[in-house]
């Protein structure tokens, strides 16, 4: 079940098409080509009313236009995209980018400008002065038309989507869709067993290690759990989806069982790749949010404003993370109800310290980040359920130390304790 069969490979092609830009280019490129045939075909049964007829000259020179037209325009677009990648791993975070590589709008954009551009170039060939592809110039003005509006709405989007704010909330809403739903990949994938006993005690264990190395990026819990269940065994997962595993790491344990599974059968049912991605990692949004905001509270940039507003996103992450279902593993069973896999997964200490601590430690100085932390950790204790409380005092107790280690002053630490929503110029939250 190696090579490209594998389900790991299959996720990695999967993963290398959605962030890829010259896939759908290149199928808008050969649609219009056919297109141009469709168009010719239809032009030989004399279909065009007699109002849509051009002469040769003016179709050769439209169809040139466009041909030229469009190639200007996909230098743009490339161009546009180059001081994307400029800006976002200068000032936002790299991470980011493999969430912008697969924006639908950008590849439409470039489909279409390719598609129209074929379609031309291939009418060119058929215009003779006693024969002129009346419809296909017409259609080759639409398509035009229909590149043009695009291209609007492409910088429309790009120029207001490219601000901090803009993308915190487009990742807080790609981590909150995939810690909701699509986590089901591995929570819902199988029967949930009780957990208790999941694991044989006394039992021969087997360490199954990877052959390659690279970032756990997804496993196919249905796969594994049914490889468990054809040896009667339970598979015990050693790493986190997002850890980084070097070649020769063991990345299942294998317990019991009647026969030994094959390593390669195994290792193929979960996707390493050179870097993490979203499909079932939750924290990588989080990871990004993080990012910004220390990005904008470093000393190059210092810019605490735009780090309290990364910071509201967070906190609605983290409100929709303590709603959630955190069992800090997952045991899933097959159809019998036997445990067949056992998944390591984050707890809400986990998305909790990962929110906080990077931004206390690089804000700890500011008075305004300080004030949106407290105010943040405040609003946790007062709507999430008294489980997580222990978690958000213990950070409110570095909090509160770091602000008495940063402020000597005692009216500027004073102020520094003070929670408030704005972080500066706002008010505490409400007492409840």
């Amino acid at each position: 079940m190696g090579g490209m069969t594998s389900w790991g490979a299959r996720f990695r092609l999967r993963q290398y098409v959605k962030a890829s830009l010259w896939i759908v280019p290149m199928l808008g490129l050969v649609l219009g080509a056919l297109l141009a045939e469709a168009a010719l075909a239809v032009d030989s049964a004399d279909w065009p009313p007699s109002g849509w007829h051009y002469s040769a000259t003016t179709a050769s020179g439209v169809l040139t236009a466009i041909v030229g037209a469009m190639v200007a325009l996909l230098g743009f677009v490339v161009t546009i995209g180059v001081l994307v990648v400029q800006q976002a791993t200068g000032t936002l975070s790299p991470r980011y980018m493999r969430l912008w590589y697969r924006d639908r709008l950008q590849k439409a954009v470039l489909a279409t400008f390719t598609g129209t551009f074929a379609f031309a170039f291939s009418l060119l060939r058929s215009v003779e002065s006693a024969s002129v592809p009346d419809l296909g110039v017409t259609l080759a003005g639409a398509a035009v038309a229909v590149s043009l509006v695009l291209l609007l709405i492409y910088l429309n989007r790009f120029t207001h989507s490219l601000r901090p704010v803009a993308i915190a909330e487009l990742v807080t809403r790609l981590g909150e869709a995939v810690l909701t739903a699509g986590a089901a990949a591995i929570r819902g994938a199988a029967p949930r067993a009780d957990g208790t006993g999941a694991v044989p005690s006394g039992g021969p264990v087997t360490p199954v290690r990877t052959v390659r190395g690279g970032a756990v990026q997804a496993f196919d819990a249905p796969g594994l759990v049914a490889e468990a269940a054809r040896h009667d065994c339970v598979f015990v997962a050693t790493r986190l989806i997002g850890d980084f595993v070097p070649p020769g790491t063991v990345l299942v344990q294998v317990h019991g069982g009647r026969s030994a599974p094959d390593p390669a059968r195994v290792t193929d049912r979960i996707a390493l790749g050179p870097e993490r991605t979203i499909e079932q990692d939750p924290a990588f949004a989080l990871r990004i949010l993080v990012d910004i905001a220390i990005r904008a509270l470093s000393p190059a940039v210092n810019d605490p404003t735009t780090a309290v507003q990364v910071i509201n996103y967070i906190e609605w992450f983290l409100h929709t993370v303590g709603r959630s279902p955190l069992p800090g593993r997952y045991v899933l069973a097959d159809a019998q109800g036997d445990p067949r896999l056992v998944l390591p997964g984050r707890t809400w200490d986990d998305y909790l310290q990962l929110a906080v601590c990077e931004i206390r430690d690089y804000g700890g100085s500011s008075t305004q980040i300080c004030r949106r932390l407290r105010a943040m950790l405040d609003g946790l204790l007062e709507a999430l359920p008294p489980q997580h409380h222990p978690s958000v005092h213990t950070q409110l107790d570095l909090l509160h130390a770091s602000v008495e280690r940063a402020f000597t002053d005692p009216a500027r630490r004073s102020l520094a304790h003070q929670p408030d929503l704005q972080g500066i110029g706002g008010h505490p939250p409400p007492t409840p």
